[in-house]
């Protein structure tokens, strides 16, 4: 039986995490993956994948490895959803499906981020992610941004590949100067 988009996309990514121990030749190998995968998202998304929640951003899960080292979800933004500033303590690799996912990045103004308190960040650029398009990151350094959808824009579909289950992440107080790791429910 021949392999569906999305499981030969998977085992090719966990083959390519089991060859490249560097999170940044992980996403290097990998993000041409997802860029082949997008146009083919209409065969194995389903409604429920791409159900929108007026409450904020959806996140459905298409694959969560069993050993937890490795994740694929779609994220539905309905425009004015954002993520709070937050990291993934992960590498990880983005693809957007539909629409423009605008990311805006966060940097440690002295350096290296060691606690939860006394941080103090400030803002870096933005990226605007059209459709097609195919982004990643390492998390060393962290990788601190926000996500989402300006209110002008339409909604947008994207897919994201994380390098563990991604059931926990650092949520950042820019004006506090604080984080906190938060976890997420299980989902199904």
């Amino acid at each position: 039986m021949e392999p569906t988009p999305i499981t030969g996309f998977i085992e090719e990514c966990a083959a390519i995490a089991e060859l490249h121990p560097d999170p940044a030749d992980r996403v290097v190998a990998i993000a041409p993956l997802m860029e082949r995968l997008l146009p083919e998202a209409g065969a194995f998304l389903t409604a429920a994948h791409r159900r929108p929640d007026p409450a904020h951003y959806a996140r459905h899960p298409l694959h969560v490895a069993s050993d937890g080292n490795l994740s694929l979800f779609s994220i539905v933004w309905q425009p004015g959803q954002w993520t709070p500033v937050h990291d993934h303590g992960s590498w990880g690799v983005v693809g957007v499906v539909e629409g423009v996912l605008e990311e805006r990045s966060f940097m440690a103004v002295d350096g290296e981020i060691r606690s939860d308190s006394g941080i103090r960040l400030k803002r870096g650029g933005a990226i605007l992610l059209g459709c097609g398009s195919v982004t990643s990151f390492v998390p060393n350094p962290d990788h601190i941004h926000m996500t989402g959808v300006p209110e002008a824009r339409k909604p947008v579909l994207s897919l994201h590949l994380y390098g563990r289950n991604m059931n926990s992440f650092h949520i950042y107080d820019v004006e506090q100067g604080t984080r906190r790791l938060v976890q997420l429910p299980q989902e199904s």
